[in-house]
């Protein structure tokens, strides 16, 4: 039972309940994805006490909530040190696509060549400036998933690069895992290419076959 800006009571039933060592503490059902079905956030204090022959546990937190825990039934009951954490390496986020893709300009078109990476600008970075082959320049705005936010992104940089003599003219290439169809006809309405790329071919996995449309 959680007592604090609500209140919240959970029936009788098998839970499985974590105590963590940053305080933390979590109440998890077999169902329900990876959500605990109530917690308390740390730092919390922790008091074990016996009523009528139940365990109970009752939770504190600093600001004064409590959470009750009634154990009428131990199946297991397991204590391990997880040591540090060494944190969630993460692949295939922007930032390694826009290295690949620098490394391998074809995938985005014929005759680029890097000028920089995060082109840096008044309104932010732009992903990739480019020299093209036929004269001019080119921004390129990468993204896991193509959403018109950053059409309107990749738009605003253009509009600024354009002003600057030694880049323009600047055009402007949409590169994403997955680009939504949204996205793909604003890009087009607005004169800027957009390009499909797999990550798992930039790697080196598969033959490429990235599809420019």
């Amino acid at each position: 039972m959680y007592s604090g800006r609500l209140a919240a009571e959970l029936p009788r039933a098998a839970r499985v309940l974590m105590f963590k060592a940053d305080g933390s503490v979590l109440i998890h059902s077999d169902g329900g994805s990876y959500k605990p079905l109530n917690w308390m956030s740390p730092p919390c204090s922790v008091s074990e006490s016996t009523v009528e022959g139940e365990l109970t546990f009752e939770v504190v937190n600093r600001g004064g909530e409590l959470l009750t825990i009634t154990v009428h039934e131990i199946h297991a009951d397991y204590k391990h040190a997880l040591g540090v954490d060494p944190g969630l390496i993460k692949d295939g986020v922007e930032s390694h696509l826009q290295k690949l893709l620098a490394e391998n300009l074809d995938a985005l078109g014929d005759g680029l060549t890097l000028v920089r990476r995060e082109y840096p600008t008044a309104i932010g970075p732009v992903d990739l400036l480019c020299k093209a082959a036929a004269g001019g320049s080119v921004a390129i705005e990468i993204k896991r998933r193509g959403e018109i936010d950053g059409v309107e992104q990749l738009t605003r940089y253009l509009e600024l690069l354009n002003r600057d003599p030694l880049l323009a003219p600047v055009s402007g290439i949409y590169a994403a895992q997955e680009i939504r169809p949204q996205a793909k006809t604003l890009a087009q309405d607005r004169g800027i290419t957009c390009v499909r790329v797999d990550y798992e071919v930039l790697k080196g996995l598969d033959d490429p076959s990235l599809r420019l449309f």
